[in-house]
């Protein structure tokens, strides 16, 4: 019979942390924190398991699920000597949602359920203080009203600034019971005037009422857009927790916070978080009142005038400081931490590993590691390599001249520019018409999580650096600054107003996530330096991996930067990107308007000498590193003018017809470029083309070998080769090129002549092409758009809708589509292998600097992944974890 609920508490439990599928993140480390004698509330979860049963079974419940609820409310009666709904004996509990992975703020809780008209008295009596009691009271129907019920909480503040603005108060802690009293009885008649019910009294009622708002928050529009942004599938659903009620908001004795373990911005080893003295949970992450620094030393620093932990609670802090190190040791891991002190008395509510910046992240695993708390590998596997994305971000120059026009906290690190605008709705219009934004909110919430997505930066007005805005922006990469609280937002007039300046939408400003300074304009940036901890981490993974690293570079600044982020080669050079600029445009277009062979090649020589002196800069910043150089594979007329006004203009700088330029673009239009007279096409139709490109790189070769004293050996791949007839027809003017080039020079040139796999029948035939072929380079752009049949380009108009109905879950131009272009992948590699054994094999399409796609090179035995250059350091770390995985694999398997 399966086992719907699991129970914790008293130094016990039916569960631990290695079951974080079946419990969620926080039922499990409930359990294990219980298991290991700390003070945590007793409770009980209900399954990951009965959240894919209810949605399987038209949103019903498992028939044994409501008598496995019942004996678990009777376990932690058991424990507390209370009863759920028992007034003579009151037991409240807390229900709050928790998937496998940590999804901050995304879905739903529900605080101080079991409050009605009759036990909130009794909770007066039981604590002998009314004030918290009907304050108690009052945030249930808030919260449930807005969780369960579809209430919006705004309704609720909106009445309670106005009480508190008739009653002459600033704070909520100000109003006395009798004043709490009033406000529940404004509450309750609003839910019965919106919703044509009343409040529900019967505790029961209201625990499933609970238990069904969590089950279906996993299906909220923000759960769903945090799942899609982070690769969390739907399958794993989410867990409930159950766990009597602890009260920070006790009075002065009282209080409630989170920490981490160490600095979750910087990585550096100290306690770092905030409290709230007579509080609840929500109070300290929705901004409301600015919280305080537990430590000492961290209060120092902000310069606050309000007494930190330590002051105020000395023993629950020290309390707190020995359980933080102590979970910290356990798990081998910073930790994320939710505590409440109950009138001196320390509970802890929650354990998690903690979200950190990628500096952070990379300084505590070197740490670890050099404390022998965890091994090297482990350090490499606990970077997330697209988290170093991060480090790669412009920070702002410290010789720019500053207009600081407020400050914040600095809630996560990086400087962004951009409009300011203040509606993640706004964002995301300006995201995708290509306009860089600064998303501005008094506050944000759970529903921002597309505009904070689509913004460069987020700034808010309120709220701590535990604040929903900073956890998220953290997560994300995304520099934020929180709690600016000079600045004045006022949304209905769309103004920021700060110093006496006001801005309105679409005026630039900056935001420093280092310092918290808040810019006029746009300010100079500086690319960071890769030192210290990234070298650390990138040596010990550069030693764990197999793959090599290429990058995908034409332009020398390209091949300059890919070689500072450690790239091994060029593993594709686009020689037609190098044909766009002056001269060479128009030396192009007088090749493509030639009428004879003769014609065509005497524009072409005045091409070689510009594309020599490209070749040869790559081959000297390579230094003897594989350089593979892709021939010319667009359409021609790409190179052509488009509009008439164009046309025009080139016709007259040419000194040709414009008919003529006309009539040219015309006879080269094409139904289907992407499936057109492109690739190898052209230089099986205009062979003088790649005889000049084989020319100009074998004479950059020779040139680049004399001054370095150096054999430079090019690697000239022919793409969208389908046939092998193809490629040996090319291969053969290649060579007879080589030749010549030899003879001319005196000198000795080694190369390689290979082929990018681009086309389905390539991957079928690949065993027949590897005997023309001396390397497989898998342009998997194009081989997915020749498998699925679609255009990258025209394709994003519907893959998202597959995505969001389940259709795919990735896009496959994104993340490679292992089973169906993956496939064809194996199956190039397997056949190439066959015909020549020593084929060396790589990638070099977008999915080169996938992790995930990275992950199946390395399974398929590639010998190289190439990337874009910021993307380099992304690709080597995924490269080693790929291969430490395969490796634990294959000893498992042994």
């Amino acid at each position: 019979m399966t086992k719907w609920v699991y129970t914790f508490g008293d130094g016990a439990a039916e569960g631990g942390a290695g079951d974080r599928n079946l419990l969620g993140g926080k039922g499990a480390n409930l359990a294990e924190m219980c298991s290991l004698g700390l003070p945590v509330p007793p409770g009980f979860t209900i399954t990951t398991e009965v959240c894919n049963a209810y949605y399987a079974n038209g949103r019903t419940y498992p028939e044994a699920l409501e008598a496995d609820v019942v004996a678990a409310l009777d376990h932690i009666g058991r424990i507390t000597g209370r009863r759920f709904g028992d007034p003579s004996k009151l037991l409240l509990v807390s229900v709050r949602s928790g998937a496998r992975a940590s999804m901050p703020g995304m879905m739903d809780t529900v605080l101080n359920l079991g409050l009605n008209d009759e036990t909130v008295e009794a909770l007066a009596a039981d604590s002998g203080d009314a004030r918290f009691a009907y304050d108690s009271y009052r945030r249930f129907i808030q919260m449930y009203s807005d969780v369960v019920m579809g209430l919006d909480h705004e309704v609720f503040e909106e009445i309670l600034e106005d009480q508190k603005a008739s009653l002459g108060h600033e704070l909520d802690t100000e109003l006395t019971a009798e004043e709490w009293q009033g406000v529940i009885s404004l509450y309750k008649a609003k839910v019965e005037e919106e919703l044509g019910k009343p409040f529900p009294q019967d505790p029961q009622e209201q625990l499933w009422g609970a238990i069904g708002a969590v089950f279906s928050s996993w299906m909220n529009s923000r759960a769903i857009t945090y799942r899609r942004l982070h690769d969390i599938p739907e399958s794993w659903g989410t867990a409930v927790n159950v766990q009597a009620m602890v009260f920070g908001n006790m009075g002065d004795t009282s209080a409630t916070g989170v920490a981490f373990t160490r600095n979750p911005s910087t990585g550096d080893r100290q306690l770092y978080g905030e409290f709230l003295v007579n509080a609840q949970g929500e109070d300290v992450v929705a901004g409301i009142r600015t919280p305080q620094n537990i430590t000492e030393a961290a209060r120092i620093a902000a310069g606050s005038d309000k007494p930190s932990l330590q002051k105020v609670m000395p023993d629950a802090f020290q309390a707190f400081v020995d359980i933080s190190d102590r979970l910290e040791k356990h798990y081998r891991d910073m930790q994320d931490l939710e505590f409440t002190i109950e009138r001196g008395k320390l509970w802890m509510l929650q354990t998690r590993s903690g979200k950190r910046t990628a500096k952070a992240a990379l300084k505590i695993a070197v740490e670890m590691a050099k404390d022998g708390l965890i091994t090297k590998e482990e350090a490499v596997a606990r970077i997330d390599p697209a988290s170093l994305d991060q480090l790669l971000h412009p920070t702002v120059d410290p010789k720019a001249a500053r207009d600081v026009i407020g400050m914040g906290l600095p809630a996560s690190p990086g400087a962004a520019t951009g409009e300011i605008v203040f509606s993640s709705t706004d964002a995301e219009d300006a995201k995708a018409q290509g306009r860089k934004v600064i998303l501005v909110r008094i506050e944000t919430s759970p529903e921002d999580i597309h505009g904070m997505h689509a913004a460069e930066g987020i700034l808010t007005t309120r709220g701590g650096m535990t604040s929903h805005a900073a956890v998220v922006a953290r997560g994300m990469g995304k520099p934020c600054v929180s709690g600016a609280g000079s600045l004045r937002v006022d949304y209905k007039a769309g103004t920021l107003i700060s110093m006496g300046q006001t801005f309105r939408k679409g005026d630039v400003i900056t935001i420093d996530g280092g310092n918290g300074q808040v810019l006029k304009g746009a300010v100079a940036m500086l690319q960071p330096e890769l030192s210290g901890d990234f070298a650390a981490i990138m040596e010990w993974a550069d030693a764990a991996r197999r793959m090599k690293v290429r990058t995908n570079a034409e332009t020398p600044l390209d091949a300059r930067m890919a070689r500072s982020f450690g790239a091994e080669g060029i593993g594709l050079c686009r020689t037609e990107h190098m044909f766009f600029e002056g001269d060479r445009i128009v030396a192009m277009r007088e090749m493509i308007l030639a009428d004879t062979e003769k014609d065509r090649r005497a524009a072409l020589d005045k091409l070689l000498p510009m594309q020599r002196s490209d070749f040869l800069e790559l081959f000297e910043i390579m230094a003897g590193l594989p350089v593979t150089i892709r021939l010319l594979d667009p359409p021609l007329h790409e190179f052509l003018p488009k509009t008439e006004a164009e046309l025009a203009e080139v016709a007259s700088a040419m000194n040709v017809s414009a008919d003529k330029l006309r009539q040219r673009t015309e006879a080269l239009h094409e139904f289907n470029p992407m499936l057109g007279h492109r690739g190898c096409r052209l230089a099986v139709s205009y062979p003088e083309i790649a005889e000049m490109q084989a020319r100009a790189i074998f004479e950059a070769a020779v040139e680049a070998g004399r001054k370095a004293g150096a054999l430079v050996v090019p690697e000239i791949m022919v793409p969208l080769v389908g046939l092998v007839k193809e490629l040996q027809y090319v291969k053969a003017r290649i060579d007879a090129v080589a030749q010549s080039v030899m003879q001319e020079t005196g000198t000795k040139i080694d190369y390689l002549t290979g082929t990018m796999i681009e086309l389905p029948r390539a991957a079928i035939r690949a065993h027949v092409i590897a005997e023309a072929a001396e390397f497989f380079s898998f342009g998997t752009n194009d081989l997915t758009q020749t498998t699925f049949g679609i255009s990258r380009d025209d394709a994003a108009s519907f893959l998202e809708t597959y995505r969001r109905k389940g259709i795919i879950e990735q896009d496959p131009f994104v993340s490679l589509d292992v089973d169906g272009v993956g496939e064809l992948v194996r199956i190039a590699a397997e056949k190439g292998k066959t015909t020549r054994p020593a084929i060396k094999l790589g990638i070099c399409g977008e999915h080169g600097g996938d992790p995930a796609s990275i992950r199946f090179c390395e399974e398929v035995g590639l010998d190289y992944v190439s990337c874009s250059p910021y993307r380099v350091p992304i690709a080597r770390l995924a490269a080693a974890q790929a291969a430490v995985a395969a490796a634990k694999s294959a000893s498992k398997r042994a």
